[in-house]
Order: structure tokens, then sequence, then C-alpha cells
């Protein structure tokens, strides 16, 4: 729309008089009722820098051709030191932010208060300006106006209260009435839909969670009240904001959803092709692409997977793959065919959670003369073994997402999903994005 300017001394010192590119967002801000008082200099420099005429690469320009979702979690920025303002966007379509909870009550809050917006201590009031994480994803989202931000409620360790919260129409409109209250009308303009990741309706969840039978209909009827108010409030702000849901990959708890039913209701759904083996007894693949010979569970592979979906009419281009930027281990399994489908009766030694993110394993057990690589052809997959430990991992590469998205675009799906952001070093999405 603009040419670079040429004069970028001149240009920086107008940037400086500005602020951030966020700053440049007020003057779009609908409550301003008059911009006599702008300097035209500085409109058009707001331009410049939203477009990304001055500072760089143009984000615009950056937006991948297909879904690209990036599940963020919350915690990570002090577990992992994840840094929001670094987050690979330019590869990105959505963030998705986990987690919101539920309240006793049934409403949809805050997962953390003082990670989220900066409100700690106990006395702490929400702010009208979000801080924490939430500033920094503004910030973000203003370098790069292409990327959608997306609230994502619940997740395998906050699902406890979902079938209280569907179970009748007064606390469905009350579960839809607060996410939209404090997500999309507390803070305007930053985040663009709600994401649905109840794990999981009927059953399959974490033990102590309550389950119904009667789960399967009323979370239709959830989704579907969350879709009417959301497309009320759509109507109020003129635009369309998203309804997403994260499905299991299993096949016993795909037929807990009515499908069919919900698949109108919402603009995509997270599929989430992986964990299809964790806490199983034997030494297997995390998220393989298709099953390997002599594979006990042929069912439980991403193909399978997404073939269900196919084949209860799910267009295609609604369905998402998911990609998992971490990886599971065995212990105590047997050398024989590299560990893989022996027995693993305990658990791995010298491993902790965080061992198994990728940004960790490439630069530890990858790198250790103890574990050999081994790739399984036809699965799709790599998976590491240390024989003298018995410590078998099964994990996601460069060279393994690369034939992901090489069979996402041939079955023309709508895209990838990944869990999550923070546990990459920069070269599994660089395999997404199709760069060396």
């Amino acid at each position: 729309m603009f040419p670079r300017p040429r004069n970028l001394s001149v240009i920086s010192m107008l940037y400086g008089m500005i602020g951030r590119p966020t700053h440049c967002l007020l003057l779009r801000d609908e409550n301003v009722r008059s911009t006599r008082l702008i300097p035209n200099f500085m409109v058009v420099l707001c331009a410049l820098i939203l477009t990304g005429a001055v500072g760089g690469e143009n984000p615009r320009a950056s937006a991948p051709p297909m879904r690209v979702v990036g599940y963020l979690a919350s915690w990570g920025v002090n577990t992992k030191g994840t840094s929001i303002a670094n987050l690979p966007a330019k590869h990105l379509t959505h963030v998705f932010y986990a987690f919101a909870e539920i309240a006793p009550d049934g409403s949809v809050t805050l997962g953390n208060r003082c990670v989220d917006v900066g409100a700690c201590g106990k006395s702490a009031s929400l702010p009208r300006v979000a801080g924490g994480n939430f500033h920094e994803l503004r910030r973000l989202k203003a370098r790069y106006p292409h990327l959608r931000l997306t609230i994502s409620v619940g997740g395998w360790a906050g699902s406890a209260r979902f079938s209280d919260a569907a179970l009748t129409d007064a606390s469905r409109r009350k579960f839809a009435g607060s996410a939209i209250d404090l997500f999309i009308r507390r803070w305007p303009a930053l985040f663009d839909g709600i994401d649905i990741d109840w794990e999981f309706p009927v059953e399959g969840g974490l033990k102590g969670n309550v389950e119904r039978p009667e789960d399967k209909q009323n979370f239709t009827l959830l989704l579907a009240e969350l879709r009417r108010e959301l497309d009320a409030q759509g109507k109020r702000d003129n635009r369309h904001y998203e309804l997403t849901i994260a499905a299991s990959a299993r096949p016993a708890e795909i037929a807990n959803l009515e499908v069919d039913r919900i698949t109108p209701l919402l603009d995509f759904i997270n599929v989430m092709t992986y964990d299809y083996h964790t806490g199983g007894s034997i030494a297997h693949f995390n998220a393989p692409l298709y099953a390997a010979p002599h594979d006990p569970t042929p069912e439980m592979t991403i193909d399978s997977t997404m073939r269900v979906f196919r084949n209860a009419n799910v267009p295609a281009e609604k369905l998402l793959v998911g990609i998992p930027f971490f990886s599971r281990a065995y212990g105590g399994v047997a050398n024989v065919n590299g560990g893989f489908l022996q027995a693993a009766p305990t658990p791995p030694k010298n491993w902790h959670d965080s061992d198994g993110d990728w940004r960790r394993l490439s630069v530890t057990r990858l790198r250790d003369p103890h574990y050999k690589r081994y790739w399984e052809a036809t699965a799709r997959v790599p998976w590491l073994y240390d024989a003298s430990t018995g410590n078998w991992i099964s994990y996601d590469d460069p060279e393994s997402v690369r034939a992901k998205m090489d069979y996402v675009r041939g079955q023309g799906f709508g895209g990838v999903v990944i869990w999550e952001l923070g546990g990459d070093d920069g070269q599994l999405m660089r395999a997404i994005a199709g760069e060396n």
C-alpha cells in the first residue's frame, strides 16, 4: 500500500514519538470521536508500521496458506521460559490460549489471574487494560494483523465441571454468557473466538471428572448455545467470532460426540491425533501416521482417526490434524526389535515430564550416544532406544512432521494444530512451514 520510506532516520524518530505499534491501534479505536488533533504524519506513520512497511518483514505477507493453530500453555511463560513476543507468528494463523477454567458455579473464569492479566494477589481486581500474558498477546497481534487469538476452555486437567455446566438450559446459558462477557466484551478486540476442550464427554477423562451418559447430547446443546450467543455478539460487533473444539482421536471417544450435529456449529475441529498409547503397557508410538506392520491397534493412527471423521461426513476443510511437539517415554523395555511393541513394565529411568518437549529432547537424548534412533517407514515416525537402561521414546522430528504435512495437503484437510508452542526450538515449526 505504501512505498518503503527512504529516510529511515526521520521515520525512526517519529516512531519513537508514537511508541509501539499497539499505540497506533488507539487511532482506530471506536471511542476516538475525532482525529483533528492527530497530526497527519502520525496517521501515515502508523499505517506504515501496522502494514509492515516500517520495521522489516510484512506480517501480512507471512500468513500461512492453511490453518496452522498453535496452543500456548499459559504456564509455559514461567516454567519453560516461553516468550510470547518471539512466538513464530508469521507461520501461524491462530494462537489458542490454554486454558480458561470452569468455576464451581459453572461460569467460565481465568485459569491464572496473575499470569493471564497481571491481577496478582487475593484482593486484586481484574484490570480494565489487561496485563500479563494477555498484554503480550495483544502486542503480538498488533505486529501480525493476520493472527487470530482464541481462548481455550478446559483441557485434560480442567474438564471436571463440563458435565454440570452442560446439564441444563440455565447452566448452558451461564457458561456461554460468562465466557463471552469475560473474553469477548471485557477486553474488546483481543480474542477472536472460543475453543471448547472437554476431555471427554461421557467417559475417558481424568479420574474424578463428573461424567454422564447424556453428556453426548448436552455437549451439542452447549455448543449450540455458544454459537447462538457468539453470533449475536458478532452481529453487534459487525464481525464473526469462531467456535471450535478439541476432539479426541480415539474411536471410542469420537463415538460419544454427535458429530453430524456439532459440525455445522463449528468453524473447525482440532483433532488431537497424538497420545494414542499414553499410559499403555507396551512401547508404542505417540502419533503414528499409519499402522506399522504387526501393530495390534491399527485403528489408533492418524489416518484411521481422520477416516472416522470423514466417514461421518465432516468436510475435510473443517478438520485439523494434531502435531505433537512433545514425546512419550517408556521404561524397562527389552532389547528386541529396538524395543518397539515390547512390554514396558516400569517408568523410564531419569525422566521428567519436561524432558519430553522437542526443544529439550533435541539437545539431550538425541545427542546421547546411548540412544539409537530408529525410523518406522510405514508409520512414518522415529523412536529412540537406550538398550542399557531400557528407556524407549516415541517422538516427532522434522522428518516425521514433514510427512504429516504432506499427508494433510494430500488429503485436503484444513490444516494442523500443535500442542504446544513452548515445546519447540524452531525446527518443527520450520518443517510445518516448509522451510529447511
